[in-house]
């Protein structure tokens, strides 16, 4: 029997990246990684698997001899291991194509792109094909709760890949869904982010074009009719048929959850997820899901058992009746959404809004002016300012009194405890850790 091969992956406990990993051993490989902070929960889930693990990027590291060796973006030219590798001209890869070119060779790949949703949208999809008995592969950058697991491989046809637009390795400035060669690609919308790579918002839509270029004719493009920057995209060049969503002209949604595909009703949408973001992210899950064989009226029926990725809207705890939630949310937009949601959810009752800007395009302060807009639904505003390179106090002004910003974490969960009242709701939103706030403002406010 031959052994099997080995590959070491630099940057393994990044979600991607551990992604990658467990579904390269799934696959059989030998699969060893290392990367600067190895620790819970990626270290955790990766070790279960059977995955060795290194801390730091050390040169002794070349002695696994790997048959290649696969690179996070989280590594640039000056790391001691990389400058090894390629000193001695070893074979190496970027995560995104090592991933098409061995496992995603023979699969029909259904890619879910977009400045938000991509996360949900792409667990949406993998469970109406679950659920209809199609046993897809994934690689999502969440862990969506009907699975349990954020990546998985099997022998059936399809995947479903959570395609990120951004760049893909220091030696290979692309969007990482260029490398995917998807058959059926969804355009959930496009907005300006990613600030520390793109100078601006038509350097998006051109790698949007770039993927829309590698969509095979046979293929579908699922794209948001709402979208002007979408449109262009669309407009630079096309050659395979598009569906559009949230538009007369293809799916859309009434205020009565019917589903109507060109006019005609195809079923109702039956579920607790809140937003209008989340009624287009599941018109666009439907519409890719057909593609792939499923009926409308099955993956309406898969979308009433969905269970929301972790961090979307999650409620972490109730205390004295106060209720405190978590959510991704970073990007204006989306604090827009996830707060309109919320208040459609509770009414008059009082929203909290809790925001810690730490995405890189939210310390850089490009998107700053657009805050107190989307955070006009709340009814209070904490900010926590540690570590921000812009003035949060004066970007928030406009709010007045209705906003709080803190340099100190002990001090806004103070300032947060003081304020909240039962039959508050407070929605934290940040896409890292926040430093544990969650569990240290439940036991403050009980």
């Amino acid at each position: 029997m031959s052994k099997p091969k080995h590959i070491h992956i630099l940057g393994i406990c990044g979600t991607f990246m551990g992604g990658i990993a467990a579904i390269a051993k799934q696959s059989g490989y030998r699969v060893t990684g290392c990367d600067a902070n190895v620790y819970p929960p990626m270290s955790t889930q990766l070790e279960a698997q059977g995955i060795e693990l290194i801390e730091g990027f050390g040169v002794e590291q070349l002695d696994l001899k790997p048959d290649v060796f696969v690179i996070g973006n989280v590594v640039s030219r000056g790391n001691p291991l990389m400058e090894e590798i390629l000193n001695r001209n070893l074979p190496y890869a970027s995560g995104p194509q090592w991933l098409a070119d061995t496992l995603l060779r023979d699969k029909w790949v259904l890619g879910v792109a977009g400045t938000h949703g991509k996360t949900t949208t792409s667990g949406m999809l993998a469970w109406i094909l679950e659920h209809a008995g199609l046993n897809p592969g994934f690689l999502i950058g969440g862990v969506p709760q009907n699975f349990g697991i954020s990546a998985r491989i099997t022998d059936s046809a399809f995947f479903v890949i959570e395609a990120d637009e951004y760049d893909t390795a220091f030696f290979d400035k692309r969007s990482k869904f260029v490398h995917y060669h998807p058959r059926t690609a969804v355009l959930n919308n496009l907005e300006f982010d990613h600030a520390d790579i793109f100078p601006d918002l038509g350097a998006i839509e051109t790698q949007f074009h770039h993927l829309v270029r590698t969509v095979p004719g046979t293929g579908l493009v699922v794209c948001n009719g709402r979208e002007e920057s979408l449109a262009r995209v669309i407009q630079r060049g096309c050659w395979t048929p598009v569906e559009k969503f949230g538009s007369d002209d293809g799916w859309n949604i009434d205020a009565n959850e019917q589903v109507s595909l060109n006019g005609k009703v195809q079923g109702k949408l039956q579920w607790d997820l809140m937003g209008e973001h989340n009624r287009m992210n599941a018109l666009a899950a439907l519409a890719a899901a057909r593609h792939a064989g499923v009926p409308v009226a099955q993956g309406l029926a898969a979308l009433s058992e969905f269970k929301n990725v972790k961090r979307r809207m999650e409620v972490r705890g109730t205390v004295n009746g106060i209720t405190v939630y978590d959510d991704f949310a970073h990007h204006p937009t989306a604090i827009d959404t996830t707060v309109a949601g919320l208040r459609r959810k509770v009414g008059k009752a009082r929203i909290l809004a809790v925001l810690e800007p730490r995405s890189n395009t939210m310390k850089l302060g490009v998107m700053k002016d657009a805050l107190p807009g989307s955070l006009k639904d709340a009814d209070l505003t904490f900010c926590y300012a540690g570590n921000l390179g812009w003035d949060a106090r004066g970007a928030l002004a406009p709010l007045g009194d209705k906003a709080v910003v803190k340099d100190d974490l002990n001090e806004l969960i103070e300032a947060i405890a003081v304020k909240a009242k039962s039959g508050d709701h407070i929605l934290v939103m940040s896409n890292g850790g926040f430093g544990g706030i969650h569990e240290k403002l439940l036991k403050r406010l009980s």
